[in-house]
């Protein structure tokens, strides 16, 4: 007996074209199949056309879902599957009657094929035959080239882990890279067996204005694949991503590979992302001189970051990797990642706010904490309110955005004392905080706290934000 193959079929809001994708299945030469069809929260009558196509063919099932997209209905549609292979067709397509025939004598007879396809009409908004190029994985790392409806195995779906069901608009070109990183090849039967109906509003259309968003997920999810066939990641300009990798270099220190995964927290000058418990910053693209600055003469940031966090051990959220890429050695990314703090509140939330529970036991244990910084000789160029965090009650101070560090044998205490210049709060907290720092250095409070609060950041007083008179 022949295997059984499962045709899935996404559906939403495709009244005027789901019969003919169905009847054109349905008159396949391939027995048997199952035909298993997922209504993705239609607002027509698509679920309706579907029901009676299952009660009129016992091959026939569907399947409601509140609306999801496209990956998530398929991916529900195959785990409900009963077949070996597996054929997505589109609600909107149509197929030959031999396809899955001739696609199930190639792939029945080759282990080392894991998709076949065919040659491929468009119609509707277009017609004539959608010219794509021939496989290859280097040209697979760059653009696809194996449309939406190929065969497959079900147990490849299950060890890629299904469609992505993110957004990124180029769910099929992800998902064909899932499978060839599982080894193996694509085979293109030499008939056109498929037809692919092209509208003004497909999302193959609407995709095109998203480049940027489609190219960063592609070398987020395969970063190994575009390194073996690319040399380093795709670029936006993608026929041109070898030529490029071939001036790029690539650092990395450290045990992480989830760059630019996770949700963004911060999103200005430089990008945080928070993923699985690690804080991820990626730094700004820097000027072309400071590119050659941090490329060839000096530190980069993130590795003055990661190197200045393994020194202050117990200070700092615990330092976890960097990574640099540069172009003919200039500096023009780079990341530092740490592990999430347990601190939940940022000197911040004291300002403006003399009600916060514990504010004058959590003042007190930063301006120790300061103090502390100054015996070992830290000086921290950034020291302000969204850079000192705090847990509830203050027995944990931690600081962060590392890279303005200084160390010294010995500070001088006026220069010590100007790490508190970009704390813009109010005269009784300063005051608070530098009695803790006088006590703890054994110094002279009242000099200790005038100078703190003469000394104010010049950038404040100018703008008048300054928050002395609170």
């Amino acid at each position: 007996m022949r295997p059984l193959v499962s045709v899935i079929v996404p559906i939403y809001n495709a009244a005027p074209f789901l019969k003919d994708t169905l009847d054109s299945v349905i008159a396949s030469t391939y027995r048997p199949i199952e035909i298993v069809m997922v209504d993705d929260g239609s607002q027509d009558n698509s679920l309706s056309i579907a029901q009676d196509y299952c009660a009129n063919y016992p091959e026939c099932r569907v399947i409601a879902q509140t609306n999801q997209g496209v990956s998530v209905a398929r991916n529900n549609a195959i785990r409900h599957a009963k077949g070996m292979y597996i054929l997505p067709v589109d609600a909107d397509d149509k197929i030959a009657d031999t396809f899955i025939q001739k696609a199930v004598d190639v792939i029945d007879n080759n282990d080392d094929i894991r998709v076949v396809g065919c040659r491929c009409w468009m119609f509707g908004a277009i017609n004539k035959e959608w010219k794509l190029p021939e496989f290859s994985h280097a040209l697979l790392a760059r653009k696809n080239m194996i449309p939406a409806t190929a065969l497959y195995r079900k147990a490849d779906w299950e060890r890629c882990g299904g469609y992505c069901e993110e957004e990124i608009y180029r769910e099929d070109w992800d998902f064909w890279l899932s499978m060839m990183e599982l080894g193996g090849t694509f085979y293109k039967l030499n008939e056109i067996l498929f037809y692919y109906r092209i509208s003004t509003v497909s999302r193959r259309m609407l995709a095109k204005g998203r480049k940027k968003l489609i190219v960063d997920a592609i070398n987020s999810r395969h970063p190994a694949y575009m390194q073996k066939y690319l040399g380093g990641p795709l670029h936006y300009h993608r026929s041109c991503s070898r030529v490029i990798n071939f001036f790029r270099s690539e650092t990395i220190v450290g045990d992480y590979t989830d760059w630019n995964k996770g949700e963004i927290i911060h999103a200005k000058r430089n990008i945080l992302r928070n993923y699985n418990g690690f804080i991820s910053k990626q730094f700004a693209t820097p000027s072309l001189w400071r590119g050659i600055i941090y490329g060839w003469l000096g530190k980069s940031k993130a590795q003055r970051s990661y190197e200045y966090a393994k020194r202050l051990a117990g200070l700092t959220p615990t330092p976890v990797a960097y990574r640099e890429i540069r172009y003919c050695g200039i500096l023009r990314q780079s990341w530092y990642v740490c592990k999430q703090s347990e601190c939940k509140y940022t000197f911040n939330d004291l300002i403006h706010n003399k009600s916060f529970h514990n504010r004058t036991e959590i003042l007190k244990a930063i301006g120790c904490f300061t103090a502390e910084l100054y015996k070992r000789g830290i000086f921290h160029q950034d020291y302000s309110g969204g850079n000192i965090l705090f847990n509830e009650d203050g027995s944990r101070i931690e600081m962060v955005d590392l890279n303005r560090i200084k160390f010294y044998h010995h500070i001088p205490i006026k220069k010590g004392l100007k790490i508190f210049e970009r704390l813009n709060i109010d005269k009784e907290a300063l005051s608070i905080m530098g009695t803790a720092f006088a006590q703890e250095l054994d110094l002279d409070a009242e000099y200790v706290i005038n100078y703190i609060i003469t000394h104010r950041w010049k950038k404040h007083i100018k703008q008048g934000i300054t928050n002395l008179y609170d």
